[in-house]
């Protein structure tokens, strides 16, 4: 395959990933419809100028068109019952997305409190930061001496290393979605 093949392959996947019809970004480019039809059948080499001015239609700059990954490796879904749960106390369920995904640089939890459940009474302290929002019921947060009690639709965000502990005062369920960077488990 030549470089030319390369480009209109190029040019139209990413084209498709961003939803556009070569309609679509010959409007958004101001180039017309045709040009881009001879690029992605490889029967036009564009200039550096010419694919600029197409690219900035997306907006892309070239450096990222040839250099994004636009293929997937690995699993990119997930279902609820292939997710693990690494929780590690009673009463809680912490439901990891993407473990075995290479590379990783963040977790994402799926995490249930049920009442009565505790992080324990020796506080939580690693790398990186974290953040996570309630999706249903309450928490009780503590993040060094601040306490708060959060319900849905409130968030956290803070340095991991800060002692921190989650306690469901309540007597209902508290959903979380959070996520650490970088992974810790």
């Amino acid at each position: 395959m030549s470089n030319n093949e390369d480009i209109g392959q190029r040019l139209q996947l990413v084209r498709k990933i961003y939803g556009l019809t070569q309609r679509a970004l010959s409007r958004r480019a101001g180039v017309t419809n045709g040009a881009i039809s001879l690029i992605e059948q490889n029967r036009v080499s564009p200039s550096i100028s010419s694919l600029k001015k197409i690219l900035d239609g997306i907006p892309m700059s070239i450096s990222e068109f040839f250099t994004l990954d636009l293929v997937p490796s690995g699993e990119v879904f997930f279902r609820d019952h292939e997710l693990p749960d690494i929780a590690v106390g009673p009463k809680i369920t912490m439901k990891l997305l993407g473990r075995q995904t290479k590379g990783r640089a963040m977790q994402i939890l799926h995490e249930y409190y049920e009442p009565g459940a505790d992080t324990g009474e020796s506080m939580l302290r690693h790398d990186g930061e974290e953040g996570g929002v309630v999706v249903r019921g309450t928490i009780q947060l503590t993040v060094g001496d601040k306490i708060e009690t959060l319900s849905v639709g409130d968030g956290y965000y803070f340095n991991s290393q800060l002692p921190h502990r989650f306690v469901n005062n309540s007597d209902g369920i508290c959903e979380i979605i959070s996520t650490n960077s970088p992974p810790t488990f």
